[in-house]
């Protein structure tokens, strides 16, 4: 066999069609139709440079192949072609590149369904509900809306995400790019056998689809794409302990990892436990509902930056006064760590993270890996 190349490619099936990626690339290398957002081998040096601003972790594939994939092939995908099958020993695959972070699902999770309505034939829903979760007097307006499906299917699973493109054109006549929003239901819907989602959306001023999504009334009609999402999966394990850290809006998948809990799993005392920051109690969306749940069920532990008089405490620091706690969870092998919400969070979790597994007598780096191969370790920040 001659010298194979390593090309890489966009997941079809994963793909929210942003363009983040095309527009971060330098080189050009990326185009769309329609249907699909591909990758230009010819052009393409592998810089990277597409993969941060990537939400979903489509960007992130990689293929061995003796011809590259033509862009006319590649436009007309559903789903990515299989590993190519050749002689390791002949021409092994090179490591992944450097900035790759893939993960995997738990192995008990279901196996979720990806993009059964693609962009370019979106499924519509019906608002059945638009309710502010924080207080009037704070300054986050953070939003619970709820959609119908009207008996169409639509099935997903908790921890996957759904396509939005927001109504009108920008500045240069084009149609506004998708916003993607995590599911904060579960499966079964808001409410059991209803067939209705709930979002969970944060109005951010100047923001094109959250202001259009946050203004939505009651019989409003929206159009989604997805559902999203193939590794951001809870386990279907009654033995398996969630660590759930998050901030603000980042709350939707656990909301729904929870209330699937609730509903199907039974006594899970001392199996959930959610870190969850925010600026303050009244910016904190679910907080009312979240002291109802008990403790026993739920160990909850919040911290907040802005209150009056308070010093001010990150969710990082939450996890560290659980050090003792969290040292012994990480090296059980039933222990899975979800994290969610803005990005400028990962870095202090992360270090958080490494001082508590240090102090377990874990390499965090080593341990980090480890439990990322298993589907034990989980990111999705924004």
């Amino acid at each position: 066999m001659g010298a194979l190349i390593k090309q890489h490619l966009i997941d079809p099936e994963i793909c929210i069609r942003c363009h983040a990626c095309e527009e971060a690339c330098p080189r050009d290398a990326i185009s769309h139709n329609d249907d699909n957002v591909v990758v230009d081998a010819a052009i393409c040096d592998a810089g990277g440079d597409c993969l941060g601003p990537c939400p979903t972790g489509a960007i992130d594939n990689w293929r061995m192949v003796a011809t590259p994939y033509t862009l006319e092939a590649q436009l007309a995908w559903l789903e990515l072609p299989d590993e190519l099958e050749h002689d390791v020993a002949d021409e092994p695959a090179p490591p992944p590149p450097a900035s790759s972070k893939k993960e995997v699902a738990p192995a008990s999770a279901a196996k979720p369904v990806v993009n059964r309505y693609p962009p370019s034939r979106p499924i519509e829903a019906v608002v059945q509900g638009n309710y502010r979760l924080t207080a009037e007097g704070a300054d986050t307006d953070i939003r619970h809306i709820v959609l119908s499906f009207e008996g169409a299917d639509f099935p997903f699973l908790e921890g996957q995400s759904v396509g939005i493109n927001p109504p009108g054109t920008n500045a240069r006549g084009k149609p506004h790019v998708a916003r993607r929003y995590t599911i904060s239901s579960p499966r079964d819907g808001e409410r059991p056998g209803a067939g209705n989602i709930s979002l969970t959306i944060r109005r951010i001023p100047g923001g094109i689809c959250s202001n259009y999504l946050c203004d939505l009334e009651r019989g409003a009609r929206v159009k989604l794409h997805g559902p999203y999402g193939k590794t951001f999966l809870m386990p279907d394990d009654s033995q398996a302990r969630l660590v759930m850290i998050c901030t603000g809006t980042g709350a939707a998948p656990f909301r729904a990892f929870t209330m699937r809990h609730q509903r199907v799993m039974g006594d899970l005392t001392g199996r959930l436990h959610l870190f969850f920051g925010a600026r303050s109690p009244d910016a904190l969306p679910y907080h009312g509902r979240l002291q109802k749940v008990p403790d026993s069920f739920l160990a909850k532990h919040f911290a907040f930056s802005r209150v009056p008089g308070q010093p001010r405490r990150h969710v990082q620091d939450a996890l560290r006064e659980q050090a003792d706690k969290l040292a012994g969870m990480l090296g059980e092998a039933n222990t899975y760590i979800y994290i969610c919400g803005l990005k400028a969070m990962e870095e202090g979790v992360n270090e958080a993270l490494s001082e508590i597994a240090r102090a377990g007598g874990h390499d965090w780096q080593s341990l980090q890996g480890q439990m990322r191969a298993e589907g034990r370790y989980h990111v999705d920040t924004y």
